[in-house]
């Protein structure tokens, strides 16, 4: 399929409430889907939520009760792949015939950890992979673990070369190299940067790559957080994330967005005929790399 309509979600979790937020999934995957949407991406951590203003009672040399039962809520409400929750999620993937790239905090029962994690879903196969963050930034190092080498791929799909990296991933250099010497077409850069200094990186990312770059965030408000847990954000103002969703072409150009300061969808109509057409003049991993002088390897 060379020509195909994307939507980008710019969203509001039901924080801690899995049930609602699945619920308002399956509405706006369904409505994407009678307006001819055939890629479907939601924002990071999407399920159960961004925990944007929360320490979970950490300082360095002291943990508090109170931030042991955030985090257990915040556990709870996380999601383990496989399991009933991916199960839905690809069961609306092949009811509604599109593919769906969803952004979830991972919860892997064996180890007790969670992740950040990019899930794809196939129309037919259902879940055909995922990607754990690699690195994650700050004090969310405090919440997820690192990903693996084994988690940085690029999908072929009947829609072309699709894969991503989640927030500031995409400022490590070597990690979307991996991406680009797998041949990516569209890249999916979910993230919980709300900048305006954000745009330009996704205009970078698009340039660089020369593919698509379809870039997701949520709209969020300090009242969107449940009553209990609303006093453990240490964030005193009321917008805490405008978004900025956007969806960039392989030359760099913004063809939909940004959108701030509300809930909505972008869409726009891709063709991978100007994937082709943008390398004429660079190719990262091609004709514009020089393996003469420079050596990269993924340690799998």
């Amino acid at each position: 399929m060379d020509h195909y309509k994307v939507g980008v979600v710019q969203s509001t979790p039901v924080f801690f409430d899995l049930p609602a937020s699945l619920q308002k999934i399956e509405a706006i995957i369904a409505q994407q889907a009678a307006a001819g949407v055939k890629l479907l991406l939601f924002p990071e951590s999407y399920l159960p939520g961004y925990p944007r203003g929360f320490d979970f009672g950490a300082v360095i040399g002291q943990r508090l009760p109170a931030g042991r039962a955030a985090w257990l809520a915040f556990w709870e409400n996380s999601v383990p792949v496989p399991g009933t929750i991916t199960q839905q999620l690809a069961t609306w993937a092949k009811n509604y015939e599109l593919f769906l790239v969803m952004g979830v905090t991972e919860r892997d029962e064996l180890n007790g950890s969670l992740y950040c994690t990019l899930l794809y879903f196939d129309p037919v196969q259902g879940l055909i992979g995922k990607h754990r963050k690699l690195k994650a930034t700050g004090t969310e190092r405090l919440v997820w673990a690192e990903g693996n080498a084994e988690d940085l791929q690029v999908f072929p799909t009947e829609l072309g070369r699709l894969g991503g990296l989640i927030c500031w991933e995409n400022l490590m250099p070597l990690a979307r190299m991996a991406l680009y010497q797998q041949g990516i077409q569209v890249y999916l850069a979910p993230t919980a940067d709300a900048r305006p200094t954000w745009i330009p990186i996704l205009q970078h990312i698009a340039q660089e790559g020369r593919c698509y770059v379809l870039g997701a965030n949520q709209y969020f408000r300090r009242t969107d957080y449940p009553a209990p847990w609303r006093e453990l954000v240490q964030l005193d103002h009321e917008d805490l994330c405008r978004g900025g969703s956007a969806i960039i072409s392989p030359l760099g150009e913004i063809i939909a967005g940004p959108l701030w300061d509300a809930e909505g969808v972008l869409t726009a109509d891709l063709s991978l005929d100007e994937v082709v057409k943008s390398r004429l003049d660079f190719a990262p991993a091609g004709h514009y790399h020089r393996p003469d002088l420079f050596e990269f390897r993924v340690k799998t």
